[in-house]
């Protein structure tokens, strides 16, 4: 592709974005577009052990771990973890950096989850999505000419609506790139995760066995154990997209449903912003 795109991915933690758009986002840097992850929350409070200073100083070094492992940039607000709100400052700050960013298409969560830093980091972007082509508010920045295509990444959230996917997207062929961020977010994937699973015991002790467990069992605890296997739950529109015999064939796969509150998913941006 000629066009040079750009992809925003806003989770309300630093490990959120790899794992719901880490395929996604390979794939965008794999054709020469650029990236951005952003986490709204410092991630201070995800960890059994560590206190909230020297947590969220490790866990900004995760995300610069992943900033190099994929090629991308990535940034995180000053914002307590746990204690996020969707008020009108925090909707400013994220329509000014929005609008630096200037992406085609923003990536995040869902405004229904069992996580307040989640469905306030939704809401925020719900809340943002309009005033991004508005002069006059944060006429300290830019207006956007226009307003990019939001989508929500997958999630397993029942009510008050499931997910539905407008698209799924294979990454089986970026899925060592995608296991490679994660392992950059050591205090999640090794350590409080595994804790809140019941599964400490179980991780391994060498980096090198890490990431082997990471890839084939440590996985299933981010899928199996919440419900969040893509591939197997849209098996169908995968034989849509790719046909039968391909789209029965794909193992590790990324959806997105998107948002009314960005610009319309035209076929043409479809096939734009979704060209794999």
């Amino acid at each position: 592709m000629s066009e040079s795109l750009s992809l925003l991915v806003v989770g309300a933690h630093p490990d959120d974005c790899s794992i719901k758009a880490g395929g996604i986002a390979a794939k965008y840097v794999a054709a020469d577009h650029d990236v951005t992850f952003l986490s709204v929350t410092d991630g201070s409070a995800g960890h059994q052990e560590m206190g909230r200073t020297k947590l969220a100083d490790r866990r900004r070094r995760e995300t610069q771990a992943v900033a190099e492992t994929l090629g991308i940039d990535y940034d995180v607000f000053d914002l307590p973890d746990g204690e996020l709100e969707p008020t009108l400052d925090n909707r400013r700050k994220l329509i000014r950096y929005v609008r630096e960013v200037d992406p085609d298409l923003v990536l995040g969560p869902r405004p229904n989850d069992y996580h307040p830093d989640h469905r306030y980091t939704a809401q925020l972007l719900q809340d943002a999505a309009y005033s991004l082509i508005v002069p006059n508010v944060c006429p300290d920045t830019d207006a956007l000419a226009a307003n990019p295509v939001f989508g929500y990444v997958a999630d397993h959230f029942q009510k008050p609506a499931p997910f539905e996917p407008t698209v799924v997207l294979d990454v089986s062929d970026v899925v060592e790139e995608k296991v490679d961020a994660l392992h950059c977010h050591e205090s999640q994937m090794y350590e409080w995760l595994p804790y809140t699973f019941g599964e400490l015991d179980s991780v391994p002790d060498d980096e090198d066995d890490r990431r082997e467990w990471l890839a084939e069992d440590g996985l299933g605890h981010l899928t199996e154990n919440t419900e969040m296997n893509v591939a197997d739950r849209f098996r169908d529109e995968l034989r849509d997209r790719y046909g039968e015999s391909d789209g029965a064939a794909v193992e590790h796969a990324e959806a997105v449903e998107i948002s009314e509150y960005g610009a319309p998913l035209t076929d043409e941006r479809k096939e734009r912003l979704f060209f794999f």
